[in-house]
């Protein structure tokens, strides 16, 4: 094979692992989409992440949890009303958030969330922080969340 027939070559085997990857990454058809966090204060010490999240598989797969060099911890959570009428945060029933087949689930204030803990950079309007997403099924996907009033 010649420099030229096997640089080609090369080029021909990249592309075809570059799509593989990227089809693992994306693997089970789970699919993000209008992922943010809402702006806070340097001394506030929490955050959290909102995003929808479709799967477009053929199974149900569940978000088990998630990290980012931003906090300390990352927890999945979610809020609800408690029996006095007050606003409660506790981490998810079962540790994990299902996403069935053909559906969504909708991560949103007010409801479920991926909370970070111990905030590492800030929350500031404008900001891209790196989050990574782990799932059941579709293994880890990295993300950028938009920091940004909703």
């Amino acid at each position: 094979m010649n420099r030229i027939t096997s640089r080609w070559a090369l080029v021909v085997l990249a592309m075809a692992l570059g799509t593989a990857t990227f089809a693992c990454r994306q693997g089970g058809g789970i699919e993000i989409s209008d992922a943010w966090g809402r702006p806070s204060p340097s001394v506030a010490t929490t955050g959290a992440f909102f995003m929808t999240i479709t799967n477009n598989g053929t199974e149900d797969d569940a978000l088990i949890g998630a990290t980012s060099p931003a906090c300390g911890t990352v927890e999945l959570h979610e809020s609800s009303m408690n029996d006095e009428g007050a606003m409660a945060m506790r981490p998810v029933a079962g540790g994990k958030i299902v996403v069935p087949y053909g559906g969504f689930v909708e991560l949103a204030e007010g409801g479920m969330h991926v909370m970070c803990i111990n905030k590492l950079e800030q929350f500031t309007e404008g900001a891209e922080l790196e989050l990574t997403l782990q799932f059941e099924n579709a293994g880890d996907m990295t993300i950028d969340v938009e920091i940004r009033e909703p």
